[in-house]
């Protein structure tokens, strides 16, 4: 079964896809660990990214999987287990670059299908109902007014201990990258035909799984 969970940035997507594939015994795809892994095996292969050729055959040979292990992430590059290597910073820098490389997201895209084919999958992402899992068995767009999103990221720092920053300063980069990422070239944001949305600005993150889970088992 695939479950296609998109939605603006700082709604929750992540926590909430974690903890629904957690209960129903699916996997999490981590798309955001994909994309460090393809800027790690940059890196170790020294792969110019402006030569688009260069780039096109290293990633012809890439090969990814994502498996949990005692409840843990692991993901495996051409078969060797990279989960701590792509926390670095400089994959981390690497995975920023090649994002917005059109042949590494067509790349990714093509991995994310055939995991989905293989496993019961949840994923969380921008376009994972619009373009990477367009026959997923549900779809859910999950948001959040941008204060509501704006209050639980500044009380996430608090708690971190970072201060000087105003929540209406975060609101106003909430609101701006969710133009982006509506307006970008490649793939934007936006709400595929046959999602359902679930607006969790009055949700719990419990209340949100429980519902989530609830329209899961509706289709099974």
């Amino acid at each position: 079964m695939k479950v296609a969970i998109d939605g603006p940035a700082g709604a929750g997507k992540s926590t909430l896809a974690k903890a629904v594939a957690k209960k129903l015994g699916f996997v999490y795809i981590d798309t955001g660990a994909m994309y460090r892994a393809i800027g790690l095996y940059m890196l170790d292969r020294k792969v110019e990214l402006s030569d688009e050729t260069a780039l096109k055959a290293a990633l012809d040979d890439v090969k990814l999987d994502i498996a949990y292990e005692n409840d843990a992430q692991q993901v495996y590059l051409n078969g060797e287990n990279v989960t701590g290597r792509i926390r670095t910073e400089a994959a981390g820098d690497m995975a920023s670059k090649v994002s917005t490389l059109l042949p590494v997201r067509e790349k990714l895209v093509m991995l994310q299908q055939e995991m989905a084919e293989r496993i019961d999958v949840v994923m969380d992402g921008r376009d994972i109902g619009t373009v990477v899992l367009p026959n997923a068995e549900l779809k859910v767009y999950f948001t959040a007014g941008s204060r509501v999103r704006a209050e639980r990221r500044f009380k996430e720092l608090s708690e971190k201990g970072i201060t000087g920053i105003t929540v209406e300063e975060i609101e106003e980069e909430i609101i701006a990258r969710d133009y982006r990422d509506m307006h970008r070239e490649h793939s934007p944001l936006k709400q595929a035909e046959d999602a359902i949305l679930v607006d969790s600005s009055d949700l719990t993150i419990e209340e949100g799984v429980e519902r989530v889970i609830a329209l899961i088992n509706e289709r099974r």
